[in-house]
């Protein structure tokens, strides 16, 4: 009989991929075509190896029965708080994460002939390796701590496969806005974790069900309020559902498993898992209700008048989550439950065959709408322009966030490198500008960027008063030396390349 414990195996497979291939990219031996096989074995390893061992543990479970809770170690202890590794082994879990692993798998090895001499072939590997990892763990999680670990890995990698033409204004621009609005749900999923810690006791899911049945309505659907808006944020529910339409200026496989199959589920499945609890919130049950039927009515008008396979399907898809956020807010957390496998198998498999659809259905046009919507010139209208909640989110989410960036430029060279007494025109951020014109999607914005740049001008304000100025010799040779090197180190994490692996390295810290 399998020993559960090596469930934790499964999302550390994928994850150490990731790292494994960040290496050997950085070493040299993963890189460009030459590197495509090394990078493509590395992948297929380690997903078909969790692939297996979630076989594995589902053979047991069917012999010996699920475990239900695992726990593996310790993750974060002090005082009377203890938030273990602990994963979740039921039916739910070890059913829905045995497809994810299925689907990934086959993705995956899409994925090596499709990207076939990509640029970008090592970096969308890692990505969807951090992926796979991210929606593993959302999946066996057995707190809601570890889950949003996962649920952050899902995230990021995410916005690094939007953003995979980084060259290309509209692929950084449309994942920014994916970014964005996906905060938005982070916000309420880090509420519901500080409240179910304060009011439950405990962030696992079994410990919350217990607690869910004494505490105040309110107190409970206060956290349910919380995780239910990161599910539909995750799930592009409205009024969230904006971003997922520019999401799909990622590679086609990405879009398979994260739009079609996996990640859009993720929200579905949150809920789902958290069906004890929402049950004893009559209030927050109604919402999800009146949401996912918005978002079904929404995604199937739209649906209508697209004209392209990917707009088409990703429409279907928003109907189909939005009916199964209707099953769960009538009860019907069971039916929610089929209807999301079922899904995500079918809608894996029209996505990754997207590119030659057309072709399949012997089609050379898409069908117009039907008549009775043509008819009606408003409703049409308003179903070309998608209802108008993408404009609304721009100005709500993207152009605040762009104005504030724009906002902390201007001070960084107008007032911070006055005071440190360079003229704006020499602060580091326009001398990085002069050198490399076609460094033009990350450059120093954002707080880490404004804060890389303050420390340049500040290293290089002491560099010029106190070492130049105040005799020279070795020490000014050498300190020119550091301040000409750290600029150099301050370009490097400014690109979008290294940026990516940093944010990869905080990760492996959290985990």
């Amino acid at each position: 009989m399998m020993n559960f414990a090596w469930i934790a195996l499964v999302p550390a497979l994928p994850l150490l991929a990731a790292l494994l291939i960040a290496g050997l990219h950085l070493a040299g031996p993963a890189r460009g075509e030459r590197g495509e096989a090394l990078t493509a074995r590395v992948t297929l390893a380690a997903a078909g190896a969790a692939f297996l061992l979630l076989l594995g543990l589902d053979v047991s479970a069917l012999v010996a029965g699920a475990p239900g809770q695992v726990d593996v170690a310790d993750w974060f202890a002090s005082g009377d708080f203890r938030l273990p590794l602990s994963f979740t082994l039921d039916n739910l879990s070890l059913g829905f994460g045995t497809l994810v692993g299925f689907i990934a798998l086959v993705t995956l090895k899409f994925s090596v002939s499709y990207m076939h001499r990509e640029a970008g072939f090592h970096r969308f590997f890692i990505g969807m390796n951090l992926f796979v990892a991210g929606m593993l763990l959302i999946v066996l999680a057995g707190n809601a701590g570890l889950a949003f670990v996962g649920w952050e890995l899902a995230g990021v990698s995410s916005w690094m496969l939007i953003g995979y033409a980084f060259e290309r204004d509209t692929a950084t621009l449309n994942a920014q806005r994916a970014f964005l609005t996906n905060r938005i749900g982070d916000a309420g999923f880090l509420l519901a974790i500080a409240l179910a810690f304060l009011w439950m006791g405990g962030l696992d899911w079994n410990t919350m069900s217990h607690a869910a049945a004494r505490l105040p309505t309110l107190y409970v659907g206060l956290i349910g309020f919380g995780f239910v808006t990161a599910a539909l944020a995750k799930s592009a529910q409205v009024p969230f559902s904006p971003w997922i339409a520019r999401a799909l200026e990622g590679p086609t496989p990405s879009s398979a498993i994260f739009y079609g199959a996996v990640m859009v589920h993720a929200g579905v499945y949150l809920v789902i898992r958290l069906e004890t609890v929402l049950i004893h919130t009559p209030g927050v049950m109604a919402l999800i209700a009146a949401l996912g039927l918005i978002t079904a009515l929404y995604g199937w008008l739209v649906g209508m008048v697209q004209t392209d396979v990917k707009s088409g399907l990703l429409f279907a898809t928003l109907t189909q989550v939005g009916l199964m956020f209707l099953a769960c807010g009538l009860g019907l957390f069971q039916l929610a439950a089929w209807h999301m496998a079922l899904h995500a198998t079918w809608r894996a498999w029209q996505f990754l065959a997207a590119p030659s659809y057309m072709h399949l259905l012997n089609a050379t046009t898409t069908p117009p709408a039907p008549a009775w919507m043509r008819n009606c010139p408003r409703l049409y209208t308003a179903a070309l322009q998608r209802f108008w909640l993408e404009p609304l989110a721009d100005r709500l989410l993207t152009r605040p966030t762009q104005g504030l960036a724009h906002d902390m430029r201007a001070v960084d060279d107008n007032v911070i490198s006055r005071l440190v007494g360079m003229p704006a025109a020499q602060s580091a951020a326009a001398l990085l500008d002069a050198r490399d014109n076609s460094a033009t999607v990350v450059r120093g914005r954002g707080l880490a960027g404004g804060l890389l740049v303050w420390l340049a001008g500040r290293l290089g304000d002491f560099e010029q008063r106190l070492v130049l100025q105040g005799g020279g010799g070795k020490l000014a040779e050498g300190m020119r030396r550091l301040g000409d090197w750290l600029k150099w180190v301050e370009g490097l994490l400014e690109q979008p390349r290294y940026l990516l692996l940093m944010m990869m390295a905080t990760l492996v810290v959290i985990l």
